[in-house]
């Protein structure tokens, strides 16, 4: 069994920030039906408390990490580009940071959804950008992304079994 958990914020204030781009994924992988063989979650945490609620998942389920994905922002990545990683992710993400620190462990995948795109010259910090929401530009620019993204989970995972 495999366990694909999206990173986010909850409640509607939080629904389109940048934080929120694991739920967003999320939400395209369950519209497309990909609960099927498939735990497929969002988390219902603030970030920083993601690692409880991975680190529970990972119990009831009785998991090996390598079965994990983690779908989340990051800000070391251009928005329009994402990567698919096992064991690697960004140097100060406090939700990845949380789940290490729980599991004990950083061998589970990650998928890294880009969102960087600050002005050069107006670089706010990235604290505060995060829980920015996207601009109608910016999500012109995600959605071929995020579909993207459900594609090639999609094929790693059926290539899997």
């Amino acid at each position: 069994m495999k366990v694909i958990v999206g990173l986010g914020n909850p409640g509607k204030k939080y629904r389109n920030n940048r934080h929120n781009a694991g739920h967003m994924v999320v939400d395209s992988l369950l519209e497309k039906g990909f609960s099927k063989n498939l735990v497929v979650k969002k988390t219902g945490v603030f970030m920083n408390e993601s690692g409880k609620y991975v680190k529970n998942l990972i119990d009831r389920f009785k998991l090996d990490t390598p079965d994990l994905w983690v779908i989340h922002d990051d800000l070391d990545i251009a928005l329009g580009s994402y990567k698919i990683q096992k064991g690697k992710g960004p140097k100060d993400h406090k939700g990845i940071l949380s789940i290490e620190e729980k599991l004990g462990r950083n061998d589970f995948w990650r998928v890294r959804v880009g969102v960087e795109n600050r002005s050069p010259e107006k670089r706010i910090p990235g604290e505060f950008y995060v829980l920015q929401n996207f601009s109608e530009e910016e999500l012109d620019i995600l959605d071929p992304v995020i579909n993207n993204i459900v594609g090639e989970i999609h094929d790693r995972l059926a290539s899997s079994n």
